[in-house]
């Protein structure tokens, strides 16, 4: 990783964080939240899913109403309910996120490839219609295929959106395997890439930094890697390790994480994530000895 480029963080803890099994924060808890991380130097804080409902809507309006810096966005599947929901709550930010493996767009959706490029490009084309800047998410991409994850960059960036996210959902990639698909990916990819990454078997750290050396420009992560499942890629370990293995500036102020976790926990009720995988009590090991 070459020492003058920058990395930026987008922050996941509000909206991917909170899929864990039993967290749930209050609006004032978000507001608590967002504020310190915009005070650690948070680039970009993804707040939440309007389409959720009303009271997921008032507490991303408390959040927009805040006086931060950083950037806020809404995340929003490629529907025009979730776009409008967005919009009504104020954001100007979005993220837009489409399936792009076979497993979920046709086993999950019962839809085609083509549908998708299809929802996606109304879905930007709608937001933008109300001034909005989008980025956009390949949900599942580590289970796709690696042309279609470029064709569907192509189309985004071609409409506009400014970056790509790609998910490793499932939590299955290595680092040997991040670093070839990257690698492969960023030369070739019209958008810069956010790498989002899942902790199944507890890489997902490594998985992060290993795409942002192969030239990743943006990790999606989340305080104390709270998540679904085993959860995500931790923000304070994947700042440490950037700043301190390798020589890169994020702009985030590790001084701030013993602040952040206990707050995040503090919201949480508990001292530590309790799904660590592995060991933690949503991982399942059968008969045979091959995990669940």
């Amino acid at each position: 990783m070459q020492k003058s480029r920058s990395i930026e963080i987008v922050d996941t803890t509000l909206r991917d964080g909170e899929q864990s099994p039993g967290i749930v924060f209050s609006a004032q808890d978000k507001v608590i939240i967002a504020t310190a991380l915009d005070t650690a130097g948070v680039t970009w804080i993804e707040a939440g899913v309007p389409a959720m409902g009303e009271e997921e809507q008032e507490a991303m309006r408390l959040i927009l109403s805040a006086p931060l810096q950083a950037k806020i966005i809404a995340w929003n599947r490629a529907l025009k309910e979730d776009i409008l929901a967005s919009v009504s709550c104020g954001f100007s930010d979005l993220h837009i996120s489409v399936p792009v493996s076979d497993l979920h767009i046709e086993q999950k959706l019962k839809k085609s490839r083509e549908w998708v490029l299809e929802r996606l490009e109304e879905s930007i084309l709608l937001a933008q219609s109300f001034g909005c800047t989008v980025s956009v998410g390949a949900e599942d991409a580590s289970r796709g295929d690696r042309e279609y994850f470029l064709q569907v960059a192509e189309v985004a960036a071609k409409l506009g959106a400014t970056r790509i996210r790609y998910a490793d959902t499932v939590g299955c990639l290595h680092p040997l395997a991040v670093h070839s698909i990257f690698q492969e990916l960023i030369p070739r990819c019209p958008l810069p890439i956010e790498v989002h990454m899942h902790n199944d078997f507890g890489l997902a750290n490594a998985n992060t930094l290993t795409a942002l050396a192969a030239g990743a420009e943006l990790a999606s992560a989340t305080i104390g890697g709270i998540g679904e499942r085993a959860g995500n890629a931790a923000l304070e370990e994947v700042v440490a390790g950037l700043q301190v293995v390798y020589g890169m500036n994020c702009h985030v102020n590790v001084s701030n994480f013993s602040h952040l976790s206990n707050l995040v926990m503090e919201a949480i009720g508990k001292s530590v994530f309790p799904y660590k995988p592995i060991i933690g009590s949503t991982f399942v090991v059968n008969d045979t000895n091959k995990i669940a």
